[in-house]
C-alpha cells in the first residue's frame, strides 16, 4: 500500500514539533552571548545540522512500516545492553557521568536513543506475554527493564536511567498488569531516593543529628532493620498461606518494599557521587548551598521571575548573557525562554507540548494494533515525563537531575531520538487499521 506524502505527514503533530525546534535554535543562539554582547558559541549552528538531519530521521520512520521492525527488536536490545556496557567501560565522562561515545570529534548519548529502543523492545515483550501468569510477567518485565536502567545507572547518569520508570510503569499499566506490582516497582523507587537522600538532608540542609535517620548512617543499625523486616516479611507470607487473612499479604508487601528500598539505598549510595544525591533534595532549601548546589536553582527562579508578563525581550535577557545560569543551552533552556519571552513565552511553549500530548493520546487510542498502541503509550510517558521534570527542575519545583527538554535543549541524541519517536508515531497513525 503506497502512501503519499501529504498523506504520512501527520500535520497537528508535526507543525508543532519544528516549531518548538525552531524555538530551541533561536534560545540556544541567545545563550551563546556575553556580557559584551559577543556570540562566543556555536552551538546554535550544530543544533541546526542536528535538526536537519533529524527531519531527515522523521521522515525516514515515518514511511517505514513500524510492524516490519517487530522482528528485530530483540537484537536491537540485546545490542542496547552491549552498548551500555561499552559506554560504561570505556565511555567519554561528561558532567560526571561515563555515559558518551566519540567517533572522531562527534559524540553520541546511547542511553538517549536506548528509550526508543527500549520502548519498542518492551513493547514485544507485553504483546508476546498477554497469556503469561501475572505475577511470572511482572517478574520478567522488571529484568527487561532492570539491565539497561542499572547499566545507566551505573554510570552514572541519574537523569536518563529515572526516564525508564515512568515509560516502564505507563506501558505496564495500559498492559493490564496489577494495580498492586505497578505501586511495588513505584513505592520502592521513592522510597529507594528517600532512604539514600536523608543522611545528606541531616548532614547539609538540617545540620542536626536527627535520631531517625541514623539508622540510615549506621550499616549495622541498617543491617539489623533488614532482618528484622526480612523476618515479618516471612512470618506474614506464611501466615497468609494458612490463615488466608488479606492483611498479612498487605503486611508482607510493605515489608518487602522497606527491605527492597534499604538494600537498593545502599547500592546507590555506593554508586550516585555525593553533588548528585544532594542535587536531589537541595530545590527544598536552595540557600542552604546558595554558591554550590542551590546554585543552579537560585539563578533559575531568578531569570524566570524576571522575565514577568512579556519578558525582557529577545536577546536581552542578563541572567544568560552574564553566565549566571550553568548549563543554560541545556538543561535551563526553559529559564533562558521564559526571561526574554516571560509568562507569555512560557505559556505558549506548555501549548505546543500540550498539542503533542493530545495528538499522541489520539493516535495511541485509534490504532488497531496492539504493538503500535503499547509503541505510543510509551513515546507519550516518555514525553510527558521529560516535559514535567524539566520545567518543574527550572522552577525549583523538583529535584535537579540533567533531564532535557525534548526539542528545545541543546543535543543530537536527545533531538534525534525525539524525531525518531515522531517518525513512528505518524507510521502508527498511517498503519492505525493495521492494513
Amino acid at each position: 500500500m503506497k502512501l503519499r506524502i501529504f498523506e504520512v505527514f501527520d500535520y497537528v503533530l508535526f507543525f508543532p514539533v519544528i516549531i518548538l525546534i525552531t524555538i530551541g535554535i533561536c534560545f540556544i543562539y541567545s545563550s551563546g552571548f556575553n556580557s559584551s554582547g559577543v556570540n562566543v558559541s556555536n552551538e546554535y549552528v550544530k543544533q541546526i545540522i542536528f535538526a536537519s538531519t533529524g527531519l531527515v530521521i522523521l521522515i525516514v520512520f515515518s514511511f517505514i512500516d513500524y510492524r516490519k521492525l517487530r522482528p528485530f527488536v530483540h537484537y536491537l536490545y540485546i545490542g542496547l545492553i552491549a552498548v551500555l556496557v561499552y559506554t560504561r567501560l570505556f565511555g567519554s565522562k561528561v558532567n560526571g557521568a561515563r555515559s558518551w561515545i566519540g567517533f572522531g570529534g562527534v559524540g553520541i548519548q546511547p542511553s538517549e536513543f536506548g528509550k526508543i529502543v527500549f520502548i519498542m523492545f518492551f513493547a514485544k515483550q507485553l504483546e508476546k506475554t498477554e497469556a503469561m501468569d501475572p505475577l511470572k510477567r511482572f517478574i520478567l518485565l522488571c529484568i527487561y527493564l532492570a539491565l539497561p536502567a542499572g547499566l545507566i545507572l551505573l554510570q552514572p547518569d541519574l537523569g536518563t536511567a529515572s526516564v525508564y520508570i515512568p515509560i516502564f510503569l505507563g506501558m505496564c499499566f495500559v498492559a493490564g498488569l496489577p494495580l498492586r506490582y505497578l505501586m511495588l516497582v513505584l513505592c520502592t523507587g521513592l522510597a529507594t531516593i528517600l532512604f539514600t537522600v536523608l543522611p545528606v538532608y541531616q548532614t547539609e540542609i538540617a545540620k542536626k543529628t536527627i535520631q531517625v535517620i541514623s539508622i540510615l548512617t549506621n550499616m549495622r543499625l541498617r543491617l539489623i532493620v533488614i532482618v528484622c523486616f526480612g523476618i515479618v516479611m516471612l512470618l506474614s507470607i506464611t501466615a497468609n498461606i494458612f490463615l488466608k487473612k488479606k492483611y498479612f499479604y498487605w503486611i508482607a508487601y510493605v515489608s518487602g518494599i522497606v527491605i527492597c528500598s534499604l538494600l537498593l539505598s545502599i547500592a546507590a549510595g555506593k554508586v550516585l557521587q555525593d553533588y548528585q544525591i544532594k542535587r536531589l533534595i537541595v530545590f527544598i532549601d536552595p540557600e542552604s548551598d546558595p554558591l554550590g548546589s542551590g546554585w543552579n536553582i537560585i539563578q533559575s527562579k531568578i531569570a524566570i521571575g524576571s522575565g514577568n508578563l512579556f519578558g525582557q525581550g529577545y536577546l536581552k535577557g542578563t541572567q544568560s548573557h552574564f553566565r549566571f545560569l550553568p548549563q543554560q543551552s541545556t538543561d535551563f533552556i526553559f529559564s533562558i525562554l521564559s526571561e526574554e519571552w516571560g509568562f507569555i513565552g512560557g505559556l505558549a511553549v506548555f501549548a505546543l507540548y500540550f498539542i503533542i500530548l493530545l495528538r499522541i493520546i489520539f493516535i495511541l487510542k485509534n490504532t488497531t494494533n496492539t504493538y503500535g498502541y503499547y509503541i505510543a503509550t510509551g513515546i507519550l510517558f516518555m514525553f510527558f515525563f521529560h516535559f514535567m521534570v524539566n520545567v518543574g527542575m527550572v522552577m525549583g519545583l523538583m529535584p535537579i537531575t540533567g533531564i532535557p527538554l525534548l526539542f528545545l535543549s541543546y543535543g543530537g541524541s536527545s533531538l534525534w531520538t525525539s524525531m525518531l519517536c515522531i517518525g513512528i508515531l505518524m507510521s502508527i497513525h498511517n498503519r492505525r487499521l493495521d492494513f
